[in-house]
């Protein structure tokens, strides 16, 4: 298998270890960093026996790969279709928005894009709960470097880094408030995100829900191009 193809089996093997909890044949991410859980490429009888042991009886995994099965005795929750994107070229202006410095708002100045810390968890909280762009928890920031653009001191956009195994890095919680939308900061945000990442000489990569066209629009325009389709799977562990 390509390591994309199991990305979060890689990643918690590898450079996200101590971010990890595992047994010889699953592993999951720490519950407050991420809901992900992982097996190795060809999951076994005795794999999901792992993967119930560290989860514990009744409880539900989150699996994010291509092509695996749940066992007849666990009990599938959820199936949705995505598709995973690679950028192996440079990273594109998309459309009419450049990913330069733009205005932020009346009377904002320039458009300025700041790391964010701990101390702006509540804030990449709530603007997740209010953007949904996927699950952001409160230690996901420990899986790499987040960018924000803020607005009167508010946290109006941002993206960062999630999964990162030997040679690539993810690209996640790309997300930006309603009332500050078609300004260009969703593009600004990956390309400076993507930009830390090339720097570590690193291929940048992300998932996209099968759905939504915006997003993959977004995306291709930008350069990235469609490896793969996977799958988010959760599935509960026998009592």
């Amino acid at each position: 298998m390509h390591p994309l193809d199991n990305a979060a089996w890689r990643a918690l093997q590898g450079p996200q270890e101590t971010l990890a909890e595992r047994l010889p044949l699953a592993a999951r991410y720490q519950p407050q960093v991420a809901p992900f859980a992982a097996l190795p490429d060809e999951p076994t009888p005795e794999a999901w026996d792992d993967l119930r042991a560290l989860i514990g009886a009744g409880h539900a995994a989150v699996l994010f790969r291509r092509d695996v099965e749940v066992p007849a005795a666990w009990e599938q929750i959820f199936r949705g279709d995505g598709v995973q994107m690679v950028l192996e070229g440079p990273v594109r202006a998309a459309g009419t928005h450049a990913a330069g410095p733009r205005a932020a708002g009346p009377g904002a100045g320039g458009m300025v894009i700041e790391t964010l810390y701990e101390r702006d968890v509540p804030a990449m909280v709530d603007l997740v709960e209010r953007t949904q762009p996927g699950p952001f928890l409160p230690r996901t920031i420990e899986l790499g470097t987040y960018l924000g653009i803020k607005v009167d001191g508010g946290l109006v956009a941002m993206a960062g880094e999630r999964m990162h195994l030997e040679g690539y890095t993810e690209l996640s919680a790309v997300c930006t408030d309603a009332a500050y939308r078609r300004r260009g900061f969703a593009q600004a945000l990956v390309a400076a995100v993507v930009d830390g990442v090339r720097q570590r000489g690193e291929t940048p990569f992300l998932h996209a829900a099968a759905t939504n066209e915006r997003a993959i629009a977004l995306y291709d325009a930008m350069g990235f191009t469609i490896r793969e389709h996977i799958q988010v799977i959760g599935a509960r562990a026998p009592r």
